[in-house]
């Protein structure tokens, strides 16, 4: 397996308080930068050192190029090379489409906890991709004939109606925009159907956290996930699917930090 250049933006604390790192993940249409408009800086705070990968052809991580045919399984490799690099097993965490890779990175390897954030449901996205067909028919149509996820969040206010609150500022809303991109097409279509999880094969202790408010991950699909992996859903009321950048993401932050400090668990392998 060739070693890819992956952008990877760190956080050291003050006084690091956890033997274990934490590994963040974006979802589809992000890269690291999500993570470093506040939640790096305040798990930092929280005593815990913080790595924010960019998968492949996300951000500054060779693979633009190929982006559409990158696979899932590209993307738990991009992870694992990156956990191989810490100084011990890090906690993972992830956002939408990252939750899936986290998923599937659990599968086979040992963490010692894992934090799911408004995550792809095991059973895939169907559902979500039906409800875009509903609401946005001539855009899926158009995602389907050029192969690109770009037409979903291809304005400000496309972006803001499927990841932001309504009360958030379209001005503020396009300063993140800006820096989203295309997503891979067959992630999409495996996604689907064609790459999912084995839920029975995870062992990691997980939190699963949803947005009442959320549009993309219905708070239906994230229960859904709970069960399947035996737990209990946490649905933060008013917050929507982009629970790292909206105004109430400390909100979403407290949840984890105050979930982690009891809910970790030995990870000898590594």
């Amino acid at each position: 397996m060739r070693k890819m250049n992956l952008e990877v933006l760190s956080q050291q604390p003050l006084q690091e308080l956890s033997n274990n790192p934490v590994l963040l993940v974006h979802g589809a249409w992000h890269g690291a930068w999500c993570w470093k408009v506040h939640f790096a800086d305040y798990l930092a705070q929280q005593g815990f050192q913080v790595h924010a990968i960019s998968l492949r052809g996300h951000g500054n991580s060779e693979g633009r190029r190929r982006l559409r045919w990158t696979g899932l399984a590209d993307y738990v490799d991009d992870v694992a090379q990156v956990a191989r690099q810490l100084s011990a097993p890090p906690i993972v965490i992830g956002h939408s489409m990252g939750g899936l890779v986290v998923q599937k990175y659990l599968q086979t390897h040992c963490a010692p906890a894992g934090v799911l954030m408004a995550s792809i449901p095991p059973m895939g996205v169907l559902l979500t991709a039906l409800r875009l067909v509903r609401r946005h028919p001539w855009l899926m149509a158009k995602v389907n004939a050029t192969w690109s996820l770009y037409p979903l969040i291809s304005s400000p206010e496309l972006a803001k109606e499927l990841l932001f609150p309504n009360e958030m500022p379209v001005a503020q809303v396009e300063l993140f925009w800006q820096q989203m991109q295309d997503e891979s097409y067959r992630c999409f279509a495996e996604m689907l159907g064609l790459g999912l999880p084995k839920p029975e094969k995870v062992n990691t202790p997980l939190l699963i956290l949803g947005g009442g408010a959320d549009t993309l991950i219905s708070p239906d699909q994230v229960k859904a996930t709970a069960r399947a992996y035996g737990t209990q859903a946490i649905i933060l009321p008013n917050i929507a699917h982009d629970m790292m950048l909206e105004p109430g993401w400390q909100t979403v932050a407290d949840a984890i930090v105050s979930w982690l400090r009891t809910n970790s668990s030995d990870c000898s392998e590594f």
